[in-house]
């Protein structure tokens, strides 16, 4: 293991898309933490280490890796930037001592950015703006670092805070720079923004002398040594072979524990040591039935530091066992008892998501997150490790407040060509969104600031997203709860159900598609209730895609060769979870995604119908 003097920690923060895992790669790379012909020099995004991370394009888990700088180890905490994966950012900011902010000098600071700044500043780490991708040709760098300035004034509290240095930096080049440089082709590298870390950021090397205290951020799992506690070592020393007490917030101590293993990070990966001091980020193994919150203290000092604080879930769906026909041919995890037992893991490690019984059905869940994302990537995690479900309509989470019924509010920030001021605008004044601001940047490109409640927000990305052609990009950030807005009538369309089961046909979605738009290809397996295309009216419509032409003397077979049919339409779990009413369901096996009615049969449909009107 590498020798070093001093320690930083640095957490990366930033709004999603503004380059801080690419800033990180450069990071690594010219540190040598690589050898020349390793694997990893050639790779892009390499802290973005999971299969959906690299397939979406963003982080979604918070990560630790280290790099070596002039006899300082600086342990590198990179964070999402996405709105939906705050509590992975409130999780482990705890463990730095200053914070890199990088902003994109286009887009300038958005809602995230505002949202990981207050988070930090709570903290009270000291912060280095970061002004990345100055090589746009949009850029406009001046109103950028005026626009933070004005965010920074706004978010803190103590003044010496205000007074944070800045560097101009090409992530994707490697390049950083102490100022703007005349020159975009002026070689450069990370050293401007090393030192000015070395020269910023304060020693995480202190109270050595004093015992052992460590709040435990994280855990991981390994396959022979159970649980690794993660955390930052808050004061004192640890060693190989210690004896130390596990300690909930309440100062309540659950036992004392051996730490069998240690490890640090060196780079991205993790080494083994047989001691650490403060300051250092470490993994513990030996401690069983630990929780994300706790610490680790000595056993004569039992002193519990302060609970993390994350933000409460807004919205809510329920999830159950898949109960189609096709479940048990297309996953491994079947049951209730099993997707239950792995939700409630899944809460352990993910301080944002809230998973309880629900109290409608036993066999079924309510599970609570920041947004549709946060539970479409939860859906898309559980359904690649081969697990089935069937998931409902997310429902926002109401309060009552003094009394009164609350709902949550979100900051929106909207980035569009101009062109599509008029929809945009258009389609939020029926969602009843208040506008806050408007700017444009001279360049044929538009920013409306919104305030919307979350109810009336969910769906909106799919609609605007298909109404300006992929050009928008929507950014929220939760403001509070405040009084509930009335119902806004947001009626959509009927869709097409399959009135039978057995392979869709070309002459029944022919049939179909004369009919509205189809979800289903030729020769796909569906069943009775599945819904099978979507119409452009109001009203459901049941119709059989399993139907092919009567053959008769005057009718050949070859005559199904002019059916000529439109692709299908292919929902992905986030649109999926936008488009489903609360009658209807999201049909989800590791092979397929499916959407279905919750009563499959007709009779059944028309019974629960005449409930609802009679209750």
């Amino acid at each position: 293991m590498q020798k070093y003097q001093d320690i930083r920690n640095i957490a990366v923060i930033a709004h999603v898309d503004h380059g801080k895992t690419t800033l990180v790669d450069a990071l690594l790379k010219q540190t040598h933490t690589f050898r020349e012909n390793q694997e990893e020099m050639n790779i892009d995004r390499i802290m973005d280490s999971n299969d959906l991370e690299r397939e979406k394009g963003i982080t979604i888990l918070s990560k630790n890796t280290s790099v070596m700088y002039k006899n300082t180890k600086i342990n590198i905490i990179d964070t999402p930037g996405h709105a939906d994966f705050g509590g992975e950012v409130e999780r482990v900011l705890n463990m730095a001592d200053g914070a890199l902010l990088i902003v994109d000098a286009a887009e300038g600071p958005l809602s995230q950015t505002k949202f990981v700044l207050k988070r930090a500043l709570d903290y009270g780490l000291k912060v280095i703006l970061v002004v990345n991708k100055i090589d746009r040709k949009d850029a406009r760098t001046k109103e950028v670092i005026m626009d933070t300035e004005n965010l920074f004034l706004s978010l803190a509290d103590d003044p010496e805070l205000l007074d944070f240095p800045i560097i101009y930096a090409i992530g994707r080049e490697g390049k950083t720079f102490y100022k703007m440089p005349d020159s975009l082709e002026e070689i450069g590298d990370t050293s401007p923004l090393f030192e000015t870390i070395l020269k910023a950021i304060p020693s995480a090397v202190k109270n050595e002398d004093k015992p052992f205290q460590m709040l435990v951020s994280s855990f991981e799992k390994n396959e022979y040594l159970g649980r690794l506690s993660v955390g930052r070592i808050n004061q004192g020393k640890i060693n190989k072979n210690d004896t130390i007490s596990l300690v909930r917030p309440s100062n309540e101590v659950i036992g004392n524990f051996k730490i069998e293993k240690m490890y640090v990070n060196e780079g991205i990966s993790k080494v083994e040591t047989d001691s650490a001091g403060s300051g250092e980020v470490v993994y513990l193994a030996g401690i069983s039935a630990i929780e994300i919150g706790q610490t680790l203290t000595s056993t004569d000092s039992q002193v519990a530091l302060p609970n993390i604080e994350v933000s409460e879930p807004t919205l809510k769906a329920s999830f159950g066992p898949n109960t189609s026909i096709y479940a048990r041919d297309e996953s491994k995890y079947l049951t209730s008892r099993e997707l239950k037992e792995r939700l409630f893991q899944e809460a352990e490690t993910n301080l944002g998501l809230k998973v309880e019984d629900d109290p409608e059905d036993s066999i079924r869940v309510l599970v609570s997150g920041r947004g549709e994302l946060h539970l479409a990537i939860l859906i898309e995690k559980l359904r690649r490790e081969g697990y089935a479900m069937e998931v409902g309509k997310p429902e926002v989470i109401l309060k009552t407040i003094d009394g009164k019924v609350c709902e949550p509010f979100n900051e929106l920030i909207i980035l569009s060509p101009e062109e599509y001021m008029g929809t945009i605008t258009s389609e939020l004044g029926k969602r009843k969104a208040e506008m806050q601001d408007m700017q444009t940047d001279g360049k044929g490109g538009i920013k409306m600031t919104y305030k919307i409640s979350e109810r009336n927000a969910l769906g909106l990305r799919s609609v605007l997203m298909t109404e300006t052609k992929g050009t928008i990009s929507l950014n929220f950030l939760f403001l509070g709860y405040e009084l509930k807005q009335p119902e806004t009538n947001k009626t959509r369309n009927g869709v097409l159900i399959a009135s039978e089961s057995g392979k869709a046909l070309s002459f029944g979605l022919d049939l179909a598609q004369k009919r509205g738009i189809t979800f289903i290809e030729p020769t796909a397996g569906v069943y009775e209730g599945q819904i099978v295309g979507f119409r452009p009216m109001i009203g459901d419509l049941e119709i059989n895609i399993c139907k092919g032409k009567q053959l008769t003397n005057m009718r050949s077979s070859g005559n199904d060769d002019s059916i000529m049919l439109a692709p299908p339409v292919k929902y992905s779990i986030e649109e999926s979870l936008d488009f489903i009413n609360s009658d209807e369901l999201i049909d989800v096996t590791p092979k397929q995604i499916r959407l279905r009615k919750k009563q499959l049969s007709k009779v059944d449909r028309i019974r629960s119908e005449r409930k609802q009107k009679v209750s």
